[in-house]
């Protein structure tokens, strides 16, 4: 591959009617040959740079998964996965509005895709599980997830 392409890259010279090749004052030199460009060494965790020829057809876990997910308190229950999106934002503090508890207690937000977690109080809404949860202001600021949009995110309650 390497060896044609440095043969086309030959080809750049126009051919004059007697076979010779023709220097016209505006062509310009060409710049480093394409093998200088193929021997630089690949990015470090740059998915194309596999060598079996499985560039990114590995699934691997969302970065961070793994420090949103441990505990913050000394003891922590995982009650699930809701969508988040912003609660009232004249509420000040930290604070979490969702289904998953029946009752206020301490807990944690993460966000398994950038693995930052915030402490909140979680409230009861009274919804369906399914309903999702209305995260503060404060506590989305905290996690830095778009504050306009749905977030997935996981809940922790202290014990």
């Amino acid at each position: 591959m390497a060896g044609l392409l440095l043969a086309l890259a030959g080809c750049n010279a126009a051919m004059a009617p007697g076979g010779e090749a023709s220097q016209r004052p505006d062509q310009t030199a060409p710049g480093a040959p394409l093998s200088v460009l193929e021997a630089l060494p690949p990015e470090p965790g740059d998915p194309a740079s596999a060598t079996d020829g499985t560039a990114g057809a590995t699934a691997t876990a969302p970065a961070g998964l793994d420090e949103a997910s441990a505990p913050v308190f000394g003891f922590e229950r995982d009650l699930g996965v809701t969508t988040a999106s912003l609660g009232d934002p004249t509420d000040a503090g930290f604070w979490a509005l969702t289904p998953l508890t029946d009752e206020i207690r301490r807990g944690r937000l993460a966000d398994p895709v950038s693995g930052k977690s915030v402490q909140v109080e979680l409230r009861p809404s009274g919804g369906a599980t399914g309903a999702g949860t209305r995260v503060s202001l404060s506590a989305m600021r905290a996690l830095e997830v778009p504050l306009i949009s749905l977030t997935n995110l996981k809940v922790y309650v202290s014990e």
